[in-house]
């Protein structure tokens, strides 16, 4: 059976958008099912595996015995599809990289915390969410680095969830409210910039396609001197995007909620 990946991100449960929160929620499940089953936008091109490209929560931590409410249409709908023998991957991003196991016992998901490289049909990939990749954003990856520490999630777990979760939102908003910085050459994209980076690098594996999300800016553009390609899924706040591969190629693919 040939490939076919389809990818999204950035759905930002629990945060405000263009619809409320359970609405995208339910729009996102339709499009897992319809990729799962190869109808609806998915006509004639049915999910091989399925990638959750990030930030699929605006914030997700799990606590020895708790996880935030919500998201259970969402939950369900991949234990669903895993338990039918979908492969479901999840790349950590920056608002739910507080995953301790519960997503691969419970859900049955694949988890990677890094990039991942796969080649489908022939078209070797780069995916992950893309935070931290790239020039600048140096407070970012100081304070990833914070949040990655085993020390400090020992001491966030020892606040009742109330208070954890009600920071963490907090600080997710404040995080919201800056906004993606509009880009008005590709040469401001950083992520563009680490494609570029990487395939000018002659010791890196070679990749045909860099798939990322994080940035909520639907892009599919060739990366500046090669034939490669980068290809942002944007999001589920505003865009309603999703990517797919198939046939040796990657594509992106607009949505209309319904």
């Amino acid at each position: 059976m040939p490939d076919c990946v389809h990818l999204a991100s950035d759905l930002h449960l629990g945060a405000p958008g263009a619809l409320p929160s359970v609405e995208r929620e339910r729009a996102f499940v339709r499009w897992m099912r319809d990729a799962a089953s190869g109808s609806g936008f998915a006509e004639g091109r049915q999910a091989t595996e399925l990638h959750l490209v990030g930030d699929l929560f605006d914030f997700w931590f799990e606590y020895k015995r708790a996880v935030p409410k919500g998201g259970v249409r969402l939950m369900g709908a991949i234990a669903e599809l895993t338990d039918a023998g979908l492969p479901i991957h999840f790349h950590v991003g920056n608002h739910d990289m507080w995953t301790f196991g519960y997503l691969e016992e419970e859900l049955g998901v694949h988890v990677h915390r890094e990039p991942i490289v796969r080649t489908w049909d022939g078209l070797t990939c780069l995916v992950g969410h893309g935070d931290g990749l790239g020039p600048g954003d140096a407070g970012y990856r100081r304070l990833k680095r914070v949040f990655t520490s085993p020390v400090c999630q020992a001491l966030f777990r020892r606040l009742h969830p109330d208070l954890g979760m009600a920071l963490a939102h907090a600080w997710s908003a404040k995080s919201r409210s800056k906004g993606e910085a509009p880009m008005t050459r590709l040469d401001q994209e950083h992520l563009h910039t680490f494609a570029k980076g990487w395939l000018d690098n002659p010791n890196q594996p070679k990749v045909d396609a860099f798939i990322f999300g994080h940035r909520h800016l639907p892009l599919n553009v060739t990366v500046e001197g090669h034939s490669a390609t980068y290809l942002n899924t944007g999001d589920w706040l505003t865009h309603f995007t999703s990517a797919v591969v198939t046939g040796g190629q990657a594509s992106l693919v607009e949505h209309r909620p319904r």
